[in-house]
């Protein structure tokens, strides 16, 4: 008898829940995201979701830890891979993004499940606490000193967030590409 198999089908079922849940609190937030939507997305039979999180909470931690890891991992390929500081700012600035569809984590702030539970809210503060550590660390490259480098990544940070919100409430994609420009303007990343 081989144990392997049913291990590599208790991994599979549990992916599958997370990625759905992922999926539809991006789409939906947590608050309006019931298990049986997250059962429907998954293909996942009830059993295995009691099994592997036994409460909606639970899930909701997995999915939104799973979302701001991914997410800050891009950021870090991004702005703490090789070449210049100003290389790496303009990338990050100028990474494609889709405007309309939102931020996946900056959503997640307007969700009043999770901002009211600090375990679902905690990965959100760690997501933008090492997104603004690697911004600043870029920024103080640059030369600026470290007040100005924090100052300035929190509105950077603060621009694309803001950018997705202005382009989602304008139904116009092109309010995030026009915040971004204005970011890279006042970081000094103009193109030349």
């Amino acid at each position: 008898m081989t144990t392997t198999a049913p291990a590599a089908d208790v991994l599979t079922a549990r992916e599958r829940l997370v990625r759905a849940a992922q999926e539809l609190y991006g789409e939906q937030g947590v608050d309006a995201t019931t298990p049986r939507q997250v059962l429907e997305r998954s293909g996942v039979g009830q059993g295995s979701l009691y099994h592997h999180f036994p409460s909606k909470t639970d899930l909701a931690r997995t999915a939104l830890v799973r979302t701001t890891e991914e997410s800050l991992d891009r950021a870090r390929g991004t702005l703490a891979g090789g070449g210049s500081s100003s290389g790496r700012l303009r990338a990050y600035l100028g990474a494609p993004r889709d405007a309309l569809a939102g931020s996946a984590v900056g959503r997640m702030t307007s969700d009043p499940v999770v901002m009211a539970d600090p375990t679902l809210r905690a990965p959100l503060e760690e997501y933008f606490t090492g997104l603004l550590d690697l911004v600043t660390l870029a920024l103080w490259e640059q030369g600026f000193s470290e007040t100005e480098a924090h100052d300035r990544a929190m509105t950077v940070v603060a621009t694309v967030q803001g950018g997705y919100v202005l382009a989602r409430a304008l139904g116009d994609d092109t309010a995030l590409e026009r915040a971004l420009r204005g970011a890279r303007t006042l970081c000094g990343l103009e193109e030349s």
